[in-house]
């Protein structure tokens, strides 16, 4: 069965699954979807998981079958492409909004870059006061793809979500 609905409606349908470990955003808006095409009569999603064995992206891939086959397409295929590897550039600004007002820190944007890693430590502004007084407690947040903060201002506890 082909679908009436063109691309673009597909990648606006595809807004409405949700990451399982950060409900506010979207798998487009995080840019996990890289392409959608019709291969025949099977349509064919393409996601690149955020982290390698990212647990979330068993659930992603069902959530994105399931809303597909509800609404159109009885052949739906996801594939994996780990090349390029995802990166926190491709965050929308919609989602890094989201994330702040969440209470998760968003990564800056052109800080994926791997020689980072090895720069002065940021600074990472409080998603709940602004402040710009924050300590890092742990390299691993609520999830492995987010770093655990306290604010020395707020004296508030929050994620950061980590560049790669």
């Amino acid at each position: 069965m082909t679908s009436t609905l063109s691309i673009e409606d597909i990648w606006k349908l595809l807004t409405e699954v949700k990451d399982p470990e950060i409900p506010v955003l979207n798998v487009v808006d995080m840019g996990i979807v890289r392409n959608i095409q019709w291969n025949d009569d099977v349509l064919e999603v393409t996601i690149t998981p955020t982290y390698s064995g990212c647990p979330a992206m068993d659930v992603i891939s069902l959530n994105i079958k399931s809303i597909l086959h509800k609404h159109f397409a009885e052949n739906v295929a996801v594939k994996s492409a780990l090349f390029p590897p995802w990166t926190t550039d491709w965050l929308t600004d919609d989602a890094r909004e989201k994330l702040r007002n969440y209470g998760i820190a968003p990564p800056e944007k052109g800080t994926s870059d791997k020689s980072a890693l090895f720069a002065e430590q940021k600074v990472i502004e409080c998603p709940k006061c602004g402040a710009k007084e924050t300590t890092k407690v742990s390299e691993f947040g609520s999830t492995s793809c987010k770093a655990h903060y306290k604010c020395n201002v707020c004296l508030e506890p929050f994620d950061y979500f980590k560049c790669i």
